[in-house]
């Protein structure tokens, strides 16, 4: 029983490491645009039934089952990502939206897929043909309604996105619609995985029915010339990490006991 005791600490403690990580992977994004935190929930490994009983008819009227039942310590079942809303703040640039709701994404394409993100701090880069097109701070496209990148003709005076994601380009005294942001929502959040710089996609061969769905014009909501926040909550990240840095020493020192347990049963003499 010992050497199980020992083996059940060092296997939470592989896992507790993981949620630090975690936590300290949303601490570093404080002031990330748009960054959502995630939190990480916790299962046990399975559990073994051992029959310790001598006398079945001592037990007699038990309503748990006969024996002792031990786990194998715990595992990070899956984590969480929060989608809700983070504070805003006005940059007066013309490029830079924020989603005013909770659990809507924007759209990006990235090596040929469809990626979603919270930031919208977005730029005009050159294309093909002398044209300019939409996109993220790191280069990537911004998808449209139509699932089509947005893409202008470069001889514009101004680009501005309105409040239902219309994007509307000025030349000369003229103001036109040439694209409208292509935003869905996460209605399954947890499906989401995340891949880097702040990007979410969908688990490879999963198809985005029921976990994703398109945002109707007329649900829209953008605030312009804002940008979304980190909406990591400094206060419980903290506090999640002491409690995680606990349960680790308290792990590490349950094997520490054992090892001196065992070596007390080593020395004793017939």
């Amino acid at each position: 029983m010992i050497n199980r005791s020992m083996i059940q600490a060092s296997v939470t403690m592989g896992q507790l490491q993981n949620k630090l990580d975690l936590i300290g992977n949303n601490l570093a994004n404080t002031n990330t645009t748009g960054y959502k935190s995630r939190q990480a929930n916790f299962a046990s490994l399975l559990v073994q039934q051992m029959d310790n009983l001598d006398d079945e008819k001592a037990e007699t009227g038990r309503l748990t089952p006969d024996g002792i039942r031990v786990g194998t310590g715990a595992k990070l079942a899956h984590t969480n990502l929060d989608l809700s809303h983070g504070s805003l703040k006005q940059t007066g640039r013309e490029l830079d939206v924020a989603l005013m709701r909770d659990n809507d994404l924007f759209q990006l394409e990235v090596d040929g897929q469809t990626q979603y993100t919270r930031a919208g701090n977005f730029y005009l880069n050159p294309a093909e043909n002398g044209q300019m097109e939409l996109t993220n701070a790191d280069g990537f496209r911004v998808l449209g309604a139509d699932g089509e990148p947005i893409v202008f003709d470069g001889d514009m005076d101004g680009i501005t996105i309105r409040e239902d994601g219309a994007v509307l380009v000025t030349r000369g005294r003229q103001q036109t619609v040439e694209g409208r942001l292509g935003i869905v929502q996460a209605i399954r959040p947890r499906m989401l995985e995340a891949d880097g710089a702040n990007r979410f996609r969908l688990p490879e061969g999963t198809p985005a029915a029921g976990i994703l769905e398109a945002v109707n014009q007329n649900d829209t909501q953008i605030k312009s010339r804002t940008l979304e926040d980190s909406n990591v909550d400094i206060s419980q990240q903290m506090t999640d990490l002491l409690m995680a840095q606990r349960a680790y020493q308290f792990n590490a020192r349950s094997i520490s006991t054992s090892d001196q347990m065992m070596g007390l049963v080593n020395q004793l003499r017939t």
